[in-house]
């Protein structure tokens, strides 16, 4: 009885079939309720961050997300997850030693029949990010490479805390690096119509709350200050810094019509405005490298 009291995840009672190598196995799911996710601040990449349970230990909602394939590491969203094309098949197939061989370097003896850990989160979002390289464009692979992407890097950054003596920071640079490139791809195609906006699902970037469109704003200005504010080149750091101002622009806007808007986002995209302005400023002040 205690046991299962602590218990966090439960089985699904149907199987799941393996599209790539037909193994069959059953879905881990998070429990809902019974006080086990205690939600704590959001953070400015929009990351809803939870306080430690005493009763239950530390739970990341995010490493439940994806299925996995315990044989082959097959990684998808659920609503992709037999969705594909044979040609699609065929290459994800051909990957399936190099997944394991990934995993095994930066995790070692990873099971994926074991309950899910933060390793777990993270091997499986480290996969996504190339899977989804594979898939077709009709179910946005680029929108869900990019959460993938800063899904990745957030874990990542986690276990680089509880595990400091393995690389696990510079792999989260990596991923926050992949992030950046995404969402900028990302917000592209909400202009271009390149891939189906609808077939991107819940666009997170955390699984607390759908922010849609302006999240996706939102947070790509987030990463540029982290990641496109250290571009070596002067110019190029301001090109950023200005087209990200005009970004966040486009959220107040939103925000002016309609009612709707939530008044965090409204409030962080301020603050980031603001923030993004002394950073202009800081670098036009700098004198030229040749004088």
């Amino acid at each position: 009885m205690g046991d299962d009291v602590k218990k966090v995840s439960f089985r699904s009672k149907t199987p799941l079939r393996c599209p790539i190598c037909s193994n069959e196995f059953f879905r881990e799911e998070l429990f809902s309720g019974g006080g086990r996710l205690i939600a704590g601040k959001l953070t400015n990449e929009l990351r809803r961050t939870y306080e430690e349970n005493a009763k239950f230990g530390k739970i990341y909602p995010m490493a439940y997300i994806l299925n996995v394939c315990p044989r082959c590491l097959y990684v998808s969203f659920q609503k992709d997850f037999e969705n594909l094309l044979p040609e699609e098949i065929d290459k994800i197939r051909n990957m399936s030693q190099a997944r394991v061989d990934t995993v095994k370097k930066y995790f070692g003896n990873l099971n994926f029949n074991s309950d899910r850990t933060l390793s777990h989160g993270a091997a499986s979002y480290l996969l996504a990010v190339d899977i989804y390289g594979l898939r077709n464009k009709k179910i946005a692979p680029t929108f869900k490479r990019a959460i993938a992407s800063i899904r990745a890097a957030w874990l990542f950054s986690d276990l680089a805390k509880e595990k400091p003596d393995i690389p696990y920071g510079k792999i989260s640079e990596f991923f926050y690096n992949k992030a950046y490139s995404f969402y900028g791809m990302v917000l592209e195609l909400f202009q271009n119509g390149g891939e189906p906006v609808e077939a991107a699902g819940n666009l997170g970037p955390d699984t607390d709350k759908n922010w849609g469109y302006e999240g996706v704003l939102f947070l790509y200005s987030s990463l540029t200050v982290k990641i496109g504010a250290k571009e070596s080149d002067i110019q190029k750091r301001l090109e950023n810094l200005e087209r990200t101002k005009r970004y966040l622009s486009r959220i107040f806007g939103i925000g002016k019509s309609t009612k709707q808007k939530p008044g965090p986002l409204i409030d962080m995209t301020r603050e980031m405005y603001d923030k993004m302005n002394t950073m202009i400023e800081e670098i036009k002040g700098q004198p030229e490298p040749n004088q």
